[in-house]
């Protein structure tokens, strides 16, 4: 529910910064997309518990609510990435639980991609950032796993099996963790 609800407030916010400014809104649709934003922050505050069986709890709650996500796509995505493993490092060089690149790293303010809270967060913002920008989550998954350039380039989801799989596993994912007692609660 949060992600779609995040979508659709993710791709006003996009449209009215493709316009240099915030649109003239009626009163009441700025009363709706104001109580919509209140809604997807009180749900992520409210409902981010995790059970005890996924670690980083505390890390992933904070992340959740500095960056407005559902809890359980962040342990989807970590657990994508790489299993829950705060030392896992990628042939191709990506770092920690997030499994984030040295130079996206360093560009999101991450010191030490191998420290769990700064990769959380990093990684977590870096996922805000491709929702906002694509306003889709699967598409926002796509450029975390393959670049936001690719998703351009392909005009959407890139037709590389490596993508595919990790947004059907992180959405297998998120489903569990989301359902009743077998992840996030």
């Amino acid at each position: 529910m949060f992600e779609g609800l995040n979508s659709v407030i993710c791709r006003i916010e996009t449209i009215e910064a493709r316009f240099s400014a915030p649109s003239a809104q009626s009163p009441k649709f700025a009363a709706a997309l104001g109580s919509a934003k209140g809604t997807l922050e009180a749900g992520v505050a409210s409902g981010g518990k995790l059970s005890a069986s996924v670690p980083f709890q505390q890390e992933i709650l904070a992340a959740s609510k500095k960056h407005g996500l559902d809890p359980a796509l962040i342990a989807a995505v970590i657990s994508a990435e790489s299993g829950f493993r705060a030392d896992a490092k990628s042939t191709a060089g990506a770092l920690g639980l997030m499994q984030l690149m040295p130079k996206t790293a360093a560009g999101l303010g991450v010191t030490d991609p191998l420290n769990p809270a700064q990769n959380i967060d990093g990684g977590s913002r870096y996922l805000k950032i491709q929702l906002t920008r694509f306003g889709d989550l699967e598409l926002a998954l796509a450029a975390y796993n393959a670049g936001p350039k690719n998703v351009d380039k392909y005009n959407g989801v890139p037709p590389f099996a490596e993508t595919e799989r990790f947004i059907e596993r992180v959405l297998a994912k998120k489903r569990e963790f989301s359902g009743g007692g077998s992840g996030l609660g």
